[in-house]
């Protein structure tokens, strides 16, 4: 009988099991390679100039080390917004040196995002980047400023890097959007098609998710599908192929939605992951994260800036990933 490695997190245990045969597990590879597709962005960005960010409110170490860390890779210049006196306290505390870092002054957080929204308006700065508050803070700012504001509506993306799915997997929306209507989800679809493209996604696999795969008039999220994907085939939404009402389980294993009968071009094969709701896109991916070892990027699309909203707790490979995205969105706008 010969002993196996079984991966739990990323720790490997021996397990007295018997094994028949020595397969090779395509999924235990990208278990593997935790980070890889991140890492591919960040990698794109290499020939491209880092864009002026405005770094909201970066008065704990994780976010300012973030910013810093960002700045060193060539993915942006960070521009310093908050109370001068925290920002020099967290960099001690990090013993990282920031003096060559414009730094702008504010009392608070509130005045911080405020303060930032004006660099964006007056062209100062390319791209915003959340440091240490709350999003609703944040993003307040943002939404009530007109000059920043496009005739879609704005949104976020979790650009997830799982280590047991082959593709990056696009997560919508968990962190703006709270019950979003189905006028809202068309925008809230589009604006991830389109960063999709960007991220070298020609024709994205859009899963409408739900907890069920058939329409009922009784859950709102099945009637919601059926009509945005009635509304895709008519071309009023364009660049990807859309199908839902799909289960969770149905759009990321071709096995499941085999057995379930479901004849699908996305079944199996999502790239893009719209959910019912904030809380069910939250809660799906902060599992993806704590239970699957996913790795986080965050990025707020449908502003005239680029918008790295990453959350409080996220490490430095997440924000370096999601100032690649921001980087990535910037510069195609421009071009």
């Amino acid at each position: 009988m010969r002993k196996r490695l079984l991966a739990v997190g990323n720790t490997k245990v021996r397990s007295d099991v018997p094994v028949a045969s020595p397969r090779v597990n395509k999924a235990s590879l990208y278990f593997r390679e935790s980070g890889h597709h991140h890492q591919h962005l960040v990698r794109r960005t290499m020939t491209l100039e880092p864009i002026r960010t405005a770094v909201v409110h970066p008065i704990d170490t994780d976010s300012l080390l973030g910013a810093i860390e960002a700045a060193k890779a060539n993915l942006i210049i960070p521009v310093l917004v908050g109370p001068a006196s925290k920002i020099r306290a967290a960099a001690n505390q990090a013993k990282i040196e920031i003096s060559a870092y414009e730094l702008v002054p504010t009392e608070h957080s509130y005045a911080a995002a405020a303060q930032a929204v004006e660099l964006a308006c007056d062209h100062r700065v390319e791209a915003l980047m959340k440091g240490s508050l709350h999003t609703d803070e944040f993003m307040g700012a943002i939404v009530h400023e007109e000059k920043l504001r496009t005739a879609r509506r704005i949104s976020h993306v979790f650009v997830i890097d799982a280590p047991c799915y082959p593709r990056l997997l696009f997560v919508t929306d968990a962190a703006i959007n709270i019950y979003p209507t189905v006028e809202e989800k068309v925008d809230i679809v589009q604006n991830a098609i389109g960063l999709a493209h960007i991220l070298s996604l020609d024709c994205p696999k859009v899963a409408i998710l739900s907890a069920v795969e058939t329409v009922s008039p009784k859950i709102k999220s099945t009637v919601d599908a059926a009509v945005l994907c009635k509304m895709a085939d008519r071309g009023q939404i364009t660049g990807g192929i859309l199908d839902g009402p799909l289960a969770f389980d149905n759009a990321v294993s071709a096995n499941a939605a085999k057995v379930k009968g479901i004849v699908s071009p996305v079944a199996g094969r999502a790239d893009i992951f719209v959910v019912p709701d904030l809380e069910a896109g939250n809660m799906l991916a902060k599992q993806l994260e704590y239970l699957a070892g996913a790795q986080m990027a965050g990025i707020a699309l449908g502003a005239r800036v680029p918008i790295v909203l990453t959350s409080r707790a996220d490490s430095t490979p997440a924000r370096l990933a999601s100032c690649a995205i921001a980087l990535l969105l910037a510069r195609n706008a421009n071009g």
